[in-house]
């Protein structure tokens, strides 16, 4: 009767102590909250001496994928340190050396964008001219790119865009609003762009 009793209380204290362990969380990770996951990216960092060296003629680009940052240079020297955000996963940016093909201080995606009535209200948002139908009534606006780079024939490039600190544009490489008006103040048609694993 004792060794029951004794093992019946032995299974109830082991009991109790897995349910402090399961509130102390020590099998159960503390669930994290969205806003935890997403980074604010370093802000960017200028060379105001380099800076005024910089001419469209004398700089080159060197975008780093794994960071997340644009480099404006002068040959090895670094002007400028900006925060980016590149193609997520499905629509990787493309990396190699290219050059600056265009410049377009307005563009506008016409691919990715809004469809829109006739009034200008936003009627169905985020869509893709390739995929999506547009509702009766309707017409495409595309997507808002300002202080535009073209890196590619495709459409890739760089430009205004949200930066929450990950891959997640759909190809091009996003850009903080001052980063992207400093870069294209300081670059021309044909300057080499070199986007990797730097």
């Amino acid at each position: 009767m004792s060794r029951i009793l004794s093992s019946r209380i032995g299974f109830i204290a082991f009991g109790v102590g897995l349910v402090a362990l399961a509130q102390a969380q020590v099998f159960q990770p503390k669930m994290r909250k969205p806003a935890d996951l997403i980074r604010k990216p370093e802000p960017m960092k200028v060379n105001q001496a380099l800076l005024k060296e910089a001419t469209p003629d004398n700089t080159h680009i060197v975008v780093s994928i794994p960071k997340q940052r644009a480099y404006l240079m002068i040959g090895d020297s670094l002007v400028a340190d900006a925060p980016i955000s590149s193609g997520k996963r499905g629509h990787e940016s493309p990396r190699g050396n290219m050059r600056v093909l265009e410049k377009d201080p307005s563009h506008r995606s016409n691919l990715y964008g809004d469809f829109v009535d006739r009034s200008g209200r936003v009627v169905r948002a985020g869509v893709s001219a390739r995929i999506d139908s547009a509702p009766s009534g309707t017409h495409f606006v595309g997507a808002a790119m300002k202080w535009f780079l073209r890196l590619t024939d495709d459409g890739v490039g760089m430009h205004i865009g949200i930066l929450p600190g990950y891959p997640a544009s759909h190809g091009c490489i996003r850009e903080s609003p001052e980063g992207a008006k400093l870069f294209y103040d300081h670059v021309k048609v044909g300057t080499p762009v070199d986007v990797g694993d730097y």
